[in-house]
């Protein structure tokens, strides 16, 4: 049986490592960092993530920042506010949570954030310094999953690494990220995607698989080596016939990939405490490195 990526507790060891630097800060009489973020409209995932982001921020002694707006807000009113806290001293990064209304263009959103404040990670330049292997914010999920394998010391120089999804926040950042010339990474990287012929000939070769899909089940232990290592970001709800009328899933079949692979991570507690701790690990880097913090 695999041994387990454990997210939750490698999360809570990085959130009381901040808590201590931040005690510090404060200790000297300077402010602690700030973190902002801006919630569009009602979703309840985005909801309660945000609000677990806050959770997050009170825990390891951060100041915290809630920007609502309903669902009908105009572009031009989120480029407002955005604008406002680029400038705000006292604000060291900030995030804007997605998905955003269809009214409003979110490439525009995201590239009007100051990349020095971006914690998310997510604007062009920031995207092409990471490609560049500059010091820069990490998406968090993909510094979450880099920061998991470096913690319990996974071996990827040289190994083949098979990425299961291509999207812009996880599977293209990581497939970048596991090639690059430092620990985590050296491995050689495969991405695939909905195009890609026949996934199992690639997985079954692979030394690590991390899927990002949002397809509950997909990876099966079939299709896997003995003693891959894996690497689940997808969290779906599948109703079910239980109390709360659903259970959460991810891209993995646990039971039939733990019986081979030699390390897994399991749904949840793995991915996504560790893609948490990143924000906050984000905006302390940006507390240091900011230009207003004297």
């Amino acid at each position: 049986m695999a041994e387990i990526l454990d997210g939750l507790k490698v999360s809570k060891e990085i959130k009381a490592e901040i808590k201590v630097e931040v005690e510090k800060i404060v200790a000297s009489k300077r402010r602690a960092p700030h973190l902002a973020a801006i919630l569009v409209g009602n979703n309840g995932a985005s909801k309660a993530y945000v609000n677990a982001k806050v959770k997050d921020c009170e825990e390891v002694g951060f100041q915290s920042s809630l920007v609502k707006f309903p669902s009908t807000v105009s572009e031009s009113e989120l480029l407002e506010k955005i604008e406002e806290l680029n400038k705000d001293k006292s604000v060291d990064g900030f995030i804007v949570q997605l998905p955003l209304p269809d009214q409003v263009d979110q490439e525009k959103i995201i590239n009007a954030i100051d990349p020095r404040k971006d914690v998310d990670g997510f604007h062009p330049t920031n995207f092409g310094k990471m490609a560049l292997e500059m010091d820069t914010f990490l998406p968090a999920t993909p510094f979450g999953i880099l920061t998991l394998l470096e913690r319990y010391n996974i071996e990827t120089k040289g190994k083949d690494c098979v990425i299961i999804g291509r999207s812009k926040i996880v599977g293209r950042p990581m497939s970048i990220l596991m090639g690059r010339k430092d620990f985590p990474g050296n491995s050689t990287v495969t991405l695939t995607h909905s195009y890609t012929k026949d996934i199992e000939e690639y997985t079954k070769k692979a030394d690590i698989v991390i899927t990002a899909l949002g397809d509950p089940h997909f990876l099966k232990g079939e299709m896997i080596k003995d003693g891959a290592v894996i690497v689940d970001v997808g969290i779906t709800r599948v109703d079910d016939d239980s109390p709360k009328g659903y259970y959460l899933a991810g891209d993995v079949d646990f039971d039939s990939c733990a019986a081979k692979a030699s390390w897994i991570t399991p749904v949840p507690g793995g991915v996504g405490p560790m893609t948490r701790a990143m924000l906050m690990k984000n905006t302390i880097i940006a507390y240091k490195t900011s230009v207003y913090n004297d």
